[in-house]
C-alpha cells in the first residue's frame, strides 16, 4: 500500500482509522560518496520537520559507482528500514536509471531529486502544498542557476532549438526535479520505451503541469559526472525522440540548394555559349560548389545517423536497466 495506517481519537469519541500519504524522494547517484550522506540527512531532517504529517521512503538508484557511494548506501540503508536502494549491474546513462527508479517508487507522489544539492530541498514542501491542492505534476523551472554562465547559455540555447522545432512543446530549462503524482508514475510504468526522454515525456503527458521558477545551486562537494559526451547524448535523445525539424530542415535546405545550383549552372553554360572565348570557366567556382554542398550533405547525414542509431535502440529493446540488488524492499515494488 502506498501509505500507512494509524488510529486516533476522532470527534464522536471512537478509535478511528486514518491513512496515512506517502511521499517518495528518488536520489539517482554516481560516484557521490562525498553527498550521499549528506542529502539523506537533510531530506529526512526537512521531511520530519516541515511535513511531520507524511510518511516517506528515500529511494537511492545507484549507477555503478566506482568510489565509496554503495558502502555509504548500504550504511544508510541498515541504519533506517525507510532508505531504500537499488544497485545497477553497470552504468546504464543519466536518463534510463532515474526513469526506472521513478517507477519504482511507493509513495502518492515521488519528488527525483540530485545527490549534488544543486536541486534545493527547502522547495520540496512548496511542491507538496501545491499537490494537495490538485496538481498532479509540479515542474521546477531554472530560472537562474549559479553553474557556468556559459554552459547555462548554451543550453539556453538548445532548450529554444528543442522547443521550437520539437512537435511536442517542451519544457524550457526544466531538468526533471519537480513532483510526479501516483498516476502519473503509473502511466511511466506502462510506456514501453527502452531510451525514454522522461523531460519530453512530462511535457507530452502532463501538459497541464504547474511551473514554479528557482534558482539551481552548485555542487556541494564532488566533481559532476557530465561531460561534453554526455551532455551531447541528452541533446541528441531530446531532438530525435521529439523534433522533426532538423529532417524537414535538410528536406527544404536540399531542394532549395538544388534550385540554385541548377540556375548557377544554367547561367555558366549560357554565358560560355554566347562568349565562348572570353568567358573562361575557372576551377574556383567548381570547388567551392562541391565542397559546400559536401558539407552540407555530411552535416545533414550526422543527423540522420541520429535518427537510425535511435530507432536501433529502440528496435532491440533492451531492459531499461538490470539490476544487480536492492535493499529495504518487501513484497511488490
Amino acid at each position: 500500500m502506498p501509505y500507512k495506517e494509524e488510529w486516533h481519537l476522532g470527534s464522536s469519541g471512537r478509535m478511528e482509522e486514518k491513512a496515512i500519504m506517502k511521499i517518495s524522494i528518488l536520489i539517482p547517484c554516481y560516484n557521490e560518496e562525498e553527498n550521499a550522506r549528506a542529502i539523506c540527512e537533510a531530506v529526512k531532517d526537512m521531511l520530519k520537520k516541515e511535513l511531520p504529517d507524511y510518511d516517506y521512503e528515500i529511494l537511492f538508484i545507484d549507477n555503478k559507482s566506482t568510489d565509496n557511494t554503495r558502502g555509504i548506501i548500504r550504511e544508510l540503508c541498515r541504519e533506517d528500514p525507510k532508505v531504500k536502494a537499488i544497485f545497477n549491474i553497470k552504468n546504464f546513462g543519466q536518463f534510463n536509471s532515474p526513469y526506472y527508479g521513478l517507477t519504482q517508487s511507493d509513495g502518492d507522489c515521488t519528488i527525483p531529486l540530485c545527490a549534488d544539492f544543486q536541486d534545493p530541498i527547502e522547495l520540496i514542501p512548496e511542491m507538496v502544498h501545491k499537490w494537495e491542492e490538485g496538481h498532479k505534476v509540479v515542474c521546477m523551472i531554472k530560472s537562474r542557476s549559479r553553474e557556468n554562465k556559459l554552459i547555462y547559455f548554451f543550453r539556453s540555447i538548445y532548450y529554444w532549438l528543442v522547443h521550437k522545432m520539437g512537435n511536442v512543446k517542451q519544457i524550457k530549462q526544466f531538468t526533471g526535479f519537480g513532483l510526479y503524482d501516483r498516476s502519473f508514475i503509473d502511466i511511466l510504468r506502462k510506456l514501453d520505451d527502452p531510451t525514454p526522454f522522461y523531460r519530453g515525456i512530462v511535457a507530452e503527458y502532463a501538459p497541464d503541469h504547474l511551473e514554479i521558477e528557482y534558482e539551481q545551486q552548485k555542487r556541494r562537494a564532488g566533481k559532476s559526472s557530465n561531460n561534453f559526451m554526455t551532455l551531447f547524448d541528452a541533446a541528441m535523445l531530446s531532438l530525435t525522440s521529439y523534433t522533426k525539424g532538423i529532417l524537414r530542415v535538410a528536406t527544404f535546405g536540399g531542394f532549395i540548394m538544388a534550385i540554385i545550383s541548377l540556375i548557377v549552372a544554367m547561367v555558366y553554360l549560357v554565358m560560355k555559349l554566347t562568349r565562348w572565348y572570353d568567358f573562361p570557366v575557372g576551377q574556383a567556382p567548381m570547388v567551392i560548389g562541391v565542397y559546400f554542398i559536401g558539407s552540407v550533405q555530411l552535416f545533414f547525414l550526422g543527423f540522420l545517423g541520429e535518427y537510425v542509431m535511435s530507432i536501433n535502440q529502440r528496435v532491440i529493446d533492451r531492459p531499461l536497466v538490470i539490476e544487480e540488488e536492492r535493499i529495504n524492499f518487501t513484497d511488490g515494488i
